[in-house]
């Protein structure tokens, strides 16, 4: 029998990218799958392929995490129907880049309702009902890459991902006399349609030499497939830190390790973003 047979899940962001990936995987091992996503219909059609596969639904909520109300809705349902949740995963988020010159106040709270506020909303609505059940039970939360290191232009995104941390490192102890247990999941490049559609504030995504630096992302970057994966077998394995690719294994093993290289790499790193953004804007000029 599959660790996942008949576990009730609950995945946000589950019509696109890591989400989908996760939920059709969790599917295939005959998972009882509650979604959420703000795409209503991609999310139908997700529910649609996950029972093909097997996979046995809950229920669809089509929501944005940001909005408290939505998701206590969600939660009312679902406790009345189905009890408490197995496995909770807080997948859905977005990403925007930018120096903090350009970054706006819109920006910031954005990325902060979405990518902090939006798993916590979860977070304060189911997993006191696992508690209270007493079965134990698993808490996926998808930080990035960018809560581990301090990457260029990633201030906003990255305080929200640290802060997704922050309070995994909490709970991780807070509820292990509970039996739940945490996984903290830092993706590093994966090939999702969020790639395309990375909100570069104050940059042209169409110039040559953006489009250079997105390619070059791109191809390091693993597939939504290959990450669900990797967020599966953490979970079997009741894995606190679960990486999706061995370059950020790699970097915050380095970090921890050697603190003087790993600032020589990020100053460089933040010099060749920087260099890049002055020829798009010089370009931009002499049109």
């Amino acid at each position: 029998m599959s660790y996942f047979n008949n576990k009730k899940c609950l995945i946000t962001g589950a019509a696109s990218g890591i989400g989908r990936a996760t939920a059709l995987a969790l599917a295939k091992q005959g998972a009882a799958l509650a979604l959420t996503d703000i795409n209503a219909d991609a999310l139908q059609e997700v529910a649609n392929e996950a029972r093909t596969l097997g996979g046995q639904v809950l229920g669809i909520f089509p929501a944005d995490i940001s909005d408290y109300n939505a998701i206590q809705q969600m939660a009312t349902q679902l406790h009345s129907e189905h009890d408490a949740m197995d496995v909770i995963m807080n997948i859905a988020g977005i990403s925007t880049w930018g120096s903090i010159d350009k970054l706006t106040h819109h920006h910031w709270r954005q990325l902060v309702e979405i990518n902090l506020m939006g798993p916590i909303h979860v977070l304060e609505l189911f997993v006191p009902p696992m508690m209270a059940a007493k079965r134990g039970g698993h808490i996926v939360n998808v930080s990035s890459a960018a809560g581990l290191f301090g990457l260029p232009w990633h201030s906003a995104y990255s305080a929200t991902k640290f802060g997704l941390r922050g309070i995994s490192e909490v709970l991780r102890f807070d509820l292990r006399q509970y039996k739940i247990h945490v996984s903290l999941v830092c993706p590093g490049a994966v090939n999702t349609g969020l790639v395309q559609t990375i909100n570069i504030v104050g940059v042209d995504r169409e110039h040559p030499k953006v489009k250079r630096l997105v390619g070059r992302f791109q191809r390091h970057a693993v597939t939504p497939e290959q990450a669900a994966v990797k967020i599966l077998k953490g979970v079997r394995k009741k894995r606190y830190m679960v990486y999706t690719s061995w370059d950020i294994a790699f970097g915050h093993w380095f970090t921890r390790k050697f603190s003087w290289p790993y600032e020589i790499v990020m100053r460089v790193l933040s010099n060749v973003i920087n260099r890049t953004a002055e020829a798009v804007e010089r370009d931009a000029k002499k049109q």
